[in-house]
């Protein structure tokens, strides 16, 4: 041990190794508490990997708003972490490091929650002990993760509800509400990488943590490491084992989002093809498509859950890639449609044919505007929006996605409000919706079925018809409080089939809103920047966004810069936007550049838009056609530029 801390010591001393790097390993090793800890350090150490050691160690995993998300497979695994080897090709043991998903940060993330909850609890004058939920995915050591978790906060005095098998992250947040629990945890990492797993926590309400309960979180978690004192054996939690009862509570609820169901059984039966892309979303999508009439084919080799995610580059849906097994499929089958969902199902991607019968890839923003203008549509053809209601009705989207979901919802009269990105935010805005009505109707608000929960809020609050986020994320129901791959597959197939009833595809009717609203085009593009030398780069970046913003991009005048970070800024209900590190560039024309971090991944991510109003009162076919050509025309040369620009600022 000795030898190890000098040779760490003497690393550091010659620059080899960063002194923040050097004294987190340092500490780790003085506990003395884990001989693999030991073994893995001397290992990287012995082979010179000192790169590996300073991603690992340069920092103690920062626990933020969103939870935790990291590698928990280095870019190099040691002896002493593959261990003896196992047959789904995963190491035995999570990477070592204070910059790492492993046992070390889910005990000290759990701490310090239910620390937090147990406080809470209190002070809320709460009957009996405070549950939590807890869900996972498919990724490698979810389950272990989850059951390290409920061990500690049933330690600390916590019933821990935990799923018996994985499940989806808005099966989590239903749960929380369905439960009364305190507060979830879901153990994913969503579409990112095999190498990478996370820990994401909810609240009572079963949305995202947010203010004011999100610092107190983050003030306990950092303020320790793993290590705490159990209560004594009465005062300790159960672990409490959840699964069927919530998958046929949340089907019911999901079913009633359908605005026409007999559009099902109208139409020549829909076919999709459905992937899970090896995560969990094949439990309660195949059941549910089932039950409203829809013919489901899954890709065979994707429903198989595989922390690998063997058939793909990258288990994101926002990826063509990804889709290319479900449309080989589709194909063969002749089915009308392609739909996917990342591994933890809160994402939905979709391929639909054009009026040729070619199946053509979605962007996040086009699903999202089909879907806010379809609900929106029926909604009133079915008086369940009237004149006299609709200014209770609400459309959410975050800044970052298209705006033409709110020129749809202005069009219908309904109230369109903006928020930072992240799905939290938009769960923020339901829940002081929910606060608004009157307390008789919130005490058991969360027994009330959808047709009475829709009654009280077009009545005495704002009634959310559609949440979306370009990111292939959406959610068309207020008894979750984030996005919903389930409600987002069964409520577009429910568009898909309303076109089938009209003679036209769901690429004709998208065409006929660009033709009726103007045409609006978006492009999502990222740098990726890994480790400690990518973190300090992507920061450079964005002060250099802030601190010299371009006079012009792409030969055009910048006419405004918005920086989220240092402006005080308001959305369209006079609320102060909350400080983050986003701004928005605005050209001649009407076009927009927006540049931010990313919160879950090591890039920095630039959003392009741009939109041309027919001249007339609609375009034509032809005009629509040329119109398109030139906007993707446009935008490819901006992203040209803004790329230059990038390399000439990290420079």
């Amino acid at each position: 041990m000795s030898t190890l801390i000098e040779s760490i010591a003497a690393a550091e001393a010659t620059g080899t190794l960063p002194k923040s790097s050097s004294e987190n390993i340092r500490t780790m090793l003085s506990r003395g508490t884990s001989p693999l800890a030991e073994a893995v350090i001397a290992e990287l150490v012995e082979s010179g990997r000192w790169d590996e050691l300073n991603n690992r160690f340069f920092r103690t995993m920062a626990f933020g708003t969103g939870g935790l998300r990291g590698k928990t497979i280095g870019e190099v695994i040691t002896t002493a972490e593959k261990g003896p080897g196992r047959p789904d090709g995963r190491p035995e043991y999570a990477c070592i490091g204070t910059n790492a998903m492993n046992d070390y940060n889910i005990a000290r993330a759990t701490r310090g929650l239910a620390t937090y909850v147990r406080q809470w609890h209190e002070r809320e004058n709460r009957p009996g002990r405070p549950a939590i939920a807890i869900s996972y995915d498919t990724r490698f050591f979810s389950r272990e993760f989850a059951d390290l978790a409920a061990k500690v906060m049933t330690d600390l005095g916590c019933d821990a509800l935990l799923f018996e098998g994985p499940r989806s992250t808005p099966e989590l947040s239903f749960a929380v509400r369905y439960k009364n629990a305190a507060a979830g945890i879901n153990i994913t990492a969503s579409h990112n990488p095999p190498g990478y797993n996370g820990y994401k926590v909810y609240f009572d309400d079963g949305g995202q943590v947010v203010a004011p309960h999100d610092q107190g979180i983050i003030d306990l978690v950092n303020a320790g490491d793993d290590s705490y004192e159990p209560l004594p054996e009465a005062q300790r939690g159960q672990v409490i084992k959840i699964g069927r009862e919530i998958d046929e509570a949340y089907m019911e609820r999901l079913e009633k989002l359908i605005v026409d169901p007999e559009l099902f059984h109208r139409t020549p039966k829909l076919k999709t093809v459905f992937t899970p892309l090896h995560g969990v979303g094949g439990v309660i999508i195949i059941p549910m498509l089932h039950r409203l009439g829809v013919e489901c084919w899954p890709v065979p080799s994707q429903m198989v859950p595989d922390g690998l995610f063997p058939t793909v580059k990258s288990p994101n849906p926002e990826y063509p890639e990804a889709l290319k097994l479900g449309m080989e499929l589709a194909d063969i089958e002749k089915a009308d449609l392609v739909q996917a969902t990342d591994p933890d199902d809160d994402r939905m991607g979709v391929a639909a044919r054009d009026s040729n019968g070619k199946l053509v890839l979605l962007t996040g923003n086009q699903i999202g505007s089909l879907m806010v203008w379809y609900r929106l549509k029926r909604l009133v053809e079915k008086r369940i929006l009237t004149e006299s209601n609709r200014h209770h009705a609400v459309v959410i989207k975050s800044l970052v996605t298209t705006d033409l979901q709110k020129v749809i919802a202005l069009g219908f009269g309904v109230k369109c409000v903006e928020t930072l990105t992240g799905f939290k935010y938009i769960g923020a805005k339901q829940r002081a919706y929910e606060e608004r009505l009157p307390a008789e109707i919130q005490a058991n608000y969360r027994t009330l079925s959808e047709e009475e929960t829709r009654e009280a809020r077009l009545k005495d609050s704002l009634f959310f018809v559609f949440g979306g986020e370009e990111s292939y994320g959406y959610n068309t129901g207020d008894f979750v409080r984030d996005k919903d791959g389930n409600a987002a597959v069964i409520c577009f197939a429910e568009v898909a089939a309303f076109a089938a009833s009209q003679g036209i595809t769901v690429v004709t009717l998208l065409d006929r809103i660009y033709s009726e609203y103007g045409f609006y085009l978006e492009r999502g593009e990222s740098l990726t920047f890994d480790g400690a030398e990518g973190a300090a780069k992507i920061k450079k970046l964005v002060d250099s966004y802030a601190g010299t913003p371009p006079a012009e991009i792409a030969g055009a005048k910048v006419l405004s810069v918005l920086n989220y970070a240092t402006q005080d800024l308001y959305d369209s209900e006079g609320e102060l936007i909350p400080k983050e590190a986003m701004i928005t560039f605005e050209t001649e024309g009407g076009w927009k550049v927006t540049v931010r971090p990313s919160g879950t991944e090591p890039k920095i991510k630039y959003y392009l838009y741009a939109s041309e109003k027919p001249a007339s009162g609609s375009f034509t076919p032809e005009e629509l056609t040329t119109t398109k050509l030139r906007v993707a025309t446009g935008l490819e040369k901006l992203w040209i530029w803004l790329k230059a620009d990038a390399e000439r600022r990290a420079a």
